[in-house]
């Protein structure tokens, strides 16, 4: 057909990548993404080339669109305005994170075992999207397991390791013969069994420390309304203020609704609820014309005694790529961060000295939790802290898509991770990913939780993505071998 065009299998390959979303939270169905996944990769198998780039872009199409459905939430906040673009956020973003499925599938073509092939090169597209163009690795193929034992395996070869086992299973089944079904079983099994093994190891000893987590439950389309922030800043106090004090409060992302650099009496309140525990306040701050997305830490005294400035930044949500540029060549300052229009980007990770009970945390905002390289930068901290407004997300998926991949954080660091959102979700995780407290879904509540201990760096904490890249390296080798061999 002109172009390659697939025909009728193009709406088999949408499909086949709309089910295999469906092993992302929140309903985590690992074994519909393996099915699904396996049946596209025998389509790739048997179709023409051109044939084959269409129905790995279109099952990439789906997959994306299917997975990433919450895009739509951010523009229903203020429907009237703009909720005629959530339509186009979706196609754009499903068929832009396609090419890396289309880029996957040029690759196999020119290898014989296109099955292999394809999974190789699709797990190297799936790290790849953590990094190109500051990097969106969300909905990573290999995210459908962290609800299962096999998620322990990301303490030793990370996320991406996860994905290139999800593609190695699938190809396995595309074969539909039993030997190499029965290898995926037994891969799966040894997987599955070692993930238990280390779930069964005896967690380390707690050091003693309670959290309180603050959920104010700040629906989105009022989060910023003037007439409603002195009763949510009251809401905040109050649950702050509950005795006894904990050793240390923490509110979610921009849970402040006011600039406290324009009404620095606010640190005294805040102090006094605190009750003599340092109290951790999400807010924005200002300095000129700039504005941050930040964690500050205000002591008993109302003191700031340390503040983060998030970092890694949302493109189009909290700064426009190049606006800055702009302003500086053009004189365009509808887009410049360094006029107001947007965040300016903190320094980097960076690590919160909280003193000698609470340790070294490393704090998380909201999108950076999605970013396993980002927790590499700095020296090793006694626990990880996200804290977040999936608000903008809606309630059906974002919030737990979101909340499931600071999780396997946990499980890659060997860390615990405290995470603290303004609608939920907020829960504690201990070292090895499993939840050990949480609040109820879209309540104003609190929680006094426990924080859970440390477990030694693991491999993928001190080594990255070097083991993972090193296995690639030597299946590849495996795939090119047969070429040489067949060469004149």
């Amino acid at each position: 057909m002109r172009l390659g065009w697939p025909g009728r299998r193009a709406i088999a390959a949408l499909a086949l990548g709309a089910v295999a979303a469906f092993g992302q939270a929140p309903v985590g169905a690992w074994y519909l993404t393996l099915l699904a996944m396996a049946a596209l990769i025998a389509l790739l198998c048997r179709a023409a080339p051109a044939a084959a780039l269409w129905l790995a872009w279109l099952a990439g199409a789906g997959y994306f669109a299917a997975a990433l459905n919450w895009i739509v939430q951010p523009f229903m906040v203020d429907a009237a305005k703009d909720g005629w673009m959530a339509p186009f956020a979706v196609l754009f973003m499903a068929c832009g994170m396609a090419l890396f499925w289309a880029a996957a599938a040029a690759v196999a073509l020119r290898f014989r075992n296109r099955a292999l092939a394809f999974a190789l090169a699709l797990t190297l597209a799936d790290l790849a999207r953590g990094y190109v163009l500051t990097g969106f690795p969300w909905a990573l193929l290999g995210h459908v397991w962290i609800d299962t034992p096999v998620a322990q395996l990301a303490a030793l070869v990370g996320p991406s390791g996860l994905s290139l086992l999800t593609l190695l299973l699938a190809a396995a089944l595309s074969y539909r013969t039993p030997l190499p079904a029965s290898l995926a079983a037994t891969a799966l099994a040894a997987a599955w069994g070692f993930g238990l093994w280390q779930l069964a190891q005896p967690a380390p000893p707690a050091p003693g420390i309670t959290l309180r987590l603050v959920q104010p439950n700040a629906a989105q389309q009022a989060k910023w309304d003037p007439d409603l922030a002195a009763q949510f800043f009251n809401r905040l106090l109050a649950f702050t203020a509950v005795k006894p004090a904990p050793d240390l409060v923490i509110w979610p992302e921009t849970a402040l609704p006011y600039l406290l650099d324009y009404h620095p009496e606010l640190a005294g309140m805040i102090a006094t609820a605190g009750g003599g525990a340092p109290v951790a306040v999400g807010m924005q701050r200002v300095e000129g014309d700039r504005y941050w997305n930040s964690l500050a830490i205000l002591t008993a005294d109302g003191r700031q005694a340390a503040v983060y400035d998030k970092h890694h930044l949302v493109p189009f949500g909290e700064y426009i790529p190049f606006g800055d540029t702009l302003f500086d060549w053009m004189n365009i300052s509808a887009f410049a961060s360094k006029t107001g229009n947007g965040y300016t980007a903190g320094l980097g990770p960076q690590l919160l000295d909280l003193g000698p009970k609470l340790g070294h945390v490393l704090p998380l905002i909201c999108y950076e939790a999605v970013f396993p390289q980002d927790l590499r930068g700095t020296a090793r901290p006694d626990w990880l802290l996200q804290v977040t407004n999936d608000a903008w997300f809606g309630r059906l998926t974002g919030p737990f898509q979101h909340a499931a991949q600071a999780r396997l954080r946990a499980i890659e660091q060997g860390l615990p991770l405290v995470r603290v959102a303004n609608t939920g979700v907020t829960a504690v995780y201990d070292a090895r990913g499993r939840e050990t407290a949480s609040l109820p879904f879209e309540v104003a509540a609190y929680l006094d939780a426990a924080l859970p201990g440390a477990l030694p760096a693991t491999p993928y904490a001190r080594f990255g993505e070097g083991p993972l890249l090193v296995l690639l390296a030597c299946l590849a080798l495996a795939l090119i071998a047969p070429l040489r061999r067949h060469r004149p």
